[in-house]
């Protein structure tokens, strides 16, 4: 369905547009992630003419309507919000096609865009996306990447299309990611590096030299959303395994295992830190004093850990508090 008319200036790149000093744009995002950029573009100079962002949603023990990052952030700028639930009714479209934007940017925005949005524009949407595509198109390249040991990624700007993330590239800066670097470290850089890049992408558009090329048909992966139900920590794997896992998952929804101390206590300790360290032994035994666990092929030390309604500690405290004795088993 074809609601406003804007789809034949979508790729007019250098045609007509190298007089720009500042473009008229829409900014697409909801979570923390987001932020950097709606606040690099607004300084660039840029005219946010509307945030979109997924509408206030039930949060905390009261369960009271709390807005999105992007919202607040917004609001902070005072710039004018939108919350449609979804694109599916024509009037949002066609709200959409009325600011006349000269493009849009979407970052971490949550919602699928129909293609009169996707075209709705002078010059098309562009997407900051969270890995060096074609690897980890999705919902979770953060959380990935390092979950498989991916020694790289990248900020990537890229021109939306219909499909997911599968839009011409235009810039890509990439990152190393650090053997211990964890997902919430790899977050904020890319987060950072991210709105830098977006900025410069805006200036070669702005110019009429942004440029584009096809993604290539090799190493495609897709990033599926973390699921809780695979946090829970299996020491049966390897221990780069293992210490992979724990700070992918780190801090949010975090990993996790089951124990019970010296005294008979079960409870449920989330892992925000860890290492690989040495030693070995049965999967599943401490090793240790210090919190040291047998994998499947090595072993981890956890380094911070989180009892259930408990503050986050060092191991040291922990275990003073819940007591695992070297020889101890924890549950596979």
């Amino acid at each position: 369905m074809q609601v406003c008319g804007s789809a034949g200036h979508a790729r007019r790149i250098g045609h007509g547009v190298t007089n720009f000093m500042a473009l008229r744009l829409i900014f697409m995002g909801t979570p923390g992630f987001s932020v950097p950029t709606l606040r690099q573009i607004v300084a660039a100079g840029h005219d946010v003419t509307a945030v979109y962002t997924q509408p206030p949603r039930p949060a905390g023990r009261g369960m009271a309507e709390r807005k999105s990052p992007v919202h607040l952030a917004a609001d902070g700028l005072q710039l004018r919000v939108e919350t449609p639930l979804n694109f599916n009714a024509a009037s949002d479209q066609e709200k959409f096609c009325a600011l006349e934007a000269d493009a849009a940017v979407v970052v971490a925005y949550g919602l699928l865009l129909p293609p009169s949005v996707i075209d709705g524009t002078k010059l098309g949407c562009f997407n900051l996306h969270a890995s060096k595509l074609p690897r980890w198109r999705g919902a979770a390249p953060i959380q990935r990447a390092i979950m498989s040991g991916d020694a790289v990624t990248a900020a990537t700007v890229m021109r939306m299309d219909e499909g997911l993330d599968t839009g011409p590239i235009c810039l890509e800066h990439r990152v190393r990611i650090g053997p211990d670097m964890t997902g919430d470290d790899l977050h904020d850089h890319l987060a950072a590096s991210g709105a830098d890049l977006m900025v410069e992408a805006l200036a070669e558009l702005e110019k009429g030299t942004l440029p584009e090329h096809q993604q290539p048909e090799d190493g495609v992966t897709y990033a599926r959303k973390i699921e809780k139900s695979e946090c829970q920590i299996d020491f049966s794997k390897s221990a780069e395994e293992v210490h992979n896992h724990i700070r992918g998952v780190a801090p949010f929804p975090g990993a996790w295992f089951m124990a019970t101390d010296s005294a008979g206590k079960k409870d449920r300790i989330k892992v925000l830190k860890s290492e690989r360290a040495e030693g070995s032994g049965p999967t599943g035994t401490v090793l240790d004093d210090r919190l040291t666990i047998a994998c499947g092929e090595g072993a981890v030390r956890l380094l911070q850990v989180q009892r259930a309604g408990r503050r986050i500690s060092e191991a040291d405290e922990f275990l003073r508090g819940f007591p695992l004795k070297k020889g101890a088993q924890v549950p596979l």
